[in-house]
């Protein structure tokens, strides 16, 4: 039966000030949902449209500052993981993120290997196939997640950020952006193009995170975050981790345009895009210039890499804890770091880890590339409808719950996002999936 207990008669934590200091899981959050596929897809847009679609990258940043603040929010404002709070919307959402977690973790953990083993063969060609670089990276996230700790964990992701930060940010300046077209892209305007109105919706929907946006209140309660008295803290820090976001999108949006609209080179979607944005580098700046970018595109794919062995990890052991009722779903529970040395946690990392191994083999099998492919557009229409219930109903303390902007976001959020949904599932190749 859902809880709808109204939370009234406690006494309110003492209300922490908002320092640069604490700030840690909106970095984590910023480096796992930036990832390689993320940049391209800005990149492209940027070659294909010039500065016409800055506005998108940016509302897209704003749609997931609401989502992640809603997360982080549901965890300190309740003291309840937010698995525990789909838990009390009914049987249906444990189904739902049972097939999730399985499916896409296969062929996630695949992807996240290749993307982070592409530079590293590029940076040392004679050492390893792609396939070596993919294993070695796979092992080294499983080693460096099951031995150490959130704090360890944050620190080496903000020491990778800042290699993002700096990449993304020098090339954004050595492309000498054109500042006064770049101001024009601000403004809303739609491409004179086929689909453009569904390519603009995927770019705001492309920018930063899926489920890594329902891990965000985990990492919260990670950091020692478990009560209203953080509230301040965790949306500065929520704030920090959409402009860090805003900041390397927008730099790859200005390298599209200035680099490859100007002289109307195109480049493939996926990972490989950025191999070859990496020769074009080489033969316009030099080879000191791609071998830079081409570390900033290894720390990209890495965090994203690491990022969801732990985040991910960390869910799944508290929806096993959960389901078998092992454990508390509390926020204190996640805090005092029990989750992280858990059999669950270890046994999702396994599972991210060797079984995809397979896929780098054997290529992605057809009919699982489309449920995987379902399954991720429904994601976010489903974290965003579930927090407009939980954080509308007596679920959540009356003070906490959403006002007229929250609600509005998240419903914009939910309305792009189950567009987009529909969309993926138009397109899939369905005649031949049977």
């Amino acid at each position: 039966m859902a809880d709808t207990t109204e939370h009234t008669g406690t006494q309110q934590p003492q209300p922490r000030k908002a320092s640069w200091k604490h700030i840690g899981p909106g970095i984590v959050v910023a480096a796992t949902g930036v990832g390689a596929g993320d940049l391209v897809a800005t990149l492209i847009a940027g070659s294909n449209f010039g500065y016409t679609l800055l506005w998108a990258a940016i509302i897209g940043c704003l749609v997931k500052i609401s989502l992640a603040e809603a997360a982080g929010r549901w965890h300190l404002s309740t003291g309840r993981t937010l698995f525990d709070g789909w838990a009390s919307l009914g049987r249906w959402t444990t189904w739902f993120f049972a097939v999730y977690v399985v499916v896409w973790g296969f062929v996630y953990g695949a992807a996240a290997m290749s993307s982070s083993a592409l530079p590293l063969q590029a940076l040392f060609p004679d050492v390893m196939d792609l396939k070596g670089w993919g294993i070695a990276c796979g092992l080294v996230g499983l080693v460096f997640v099951w031995f150490n700790k959130y704090a360890v964990f944050e620190k080496v992701m903000t020491i990778l950020v800042g290699v993002m930060f700096v990449v993304t940010v020098y090339l954004a300046i050595r492309v000498t952006p054109n500042i006064p077209d770049a101001l024009a892209g601000l403004l809303p305007v739609l491409p004179d193009e086929k689909d453009s109105i569904l390519n603009t919706l995927g770019l705001i929907g492309g920018v930063g995170g899926t489920i890594t946006l329902a891990a965000y209140g985990y990492w919260v309660n990670a950091k020692g975050w478990t009560d209203t008295g953080w509230m301040k803290i965790m949306r500065l820090d929520n704030r920090v981790a959409y402009a860090t976001t805003g900041i390397f999108v927008i730099a790859m949006l200005f390298v599209g345009a200035e680099l490859l609209h100007s002289a109307n080179v195109a480049i493939a979607s996926g990972d490989k895009g950025l191999i070859q944005l990496g020769d074009i580098l080489e033969e316009e700046y030099g080879s000191a210039t791609a071998k830079f970018f081409l570390i900033g595109f290894f720390a990209t794919s890495f965090t994203s890499l690491i990022g969801v062995w732990h985040g991910v990890s960390l869910m799944f052991a508290d929806f096993v804890a959960r389901l078998s009722g092992t454990g508390r779903a509390k926020g204190e529970e996640v805090a005092s770091g029990t989750r992280e040395r858990s059999w669950p946690f270890r046994a999702y990392l396994l599972w991210l880890t060797f079984p995809p191994m397979i896929l780098l083999f054997e290529g992605q099998p057809f009919r699982l590339i489309i449920i995987y492919g379902v399954l991720g557009a429904a994601f976010l229409p489903f974290l965003a409808g579930t927090l407009i219930w939980l954080l509308n109903s007596g679920r959540t303390p009356r003070e906490w719950r959403n006002g007229p902007l929250s609600n509005i976001m998240l419903a914009v959020a939910g309305l792009l996002f189950l567009i987009l949904c529909v969309k993926q599932i138009w397109d899939q190749p369905w005649g031949e999936f049977f």
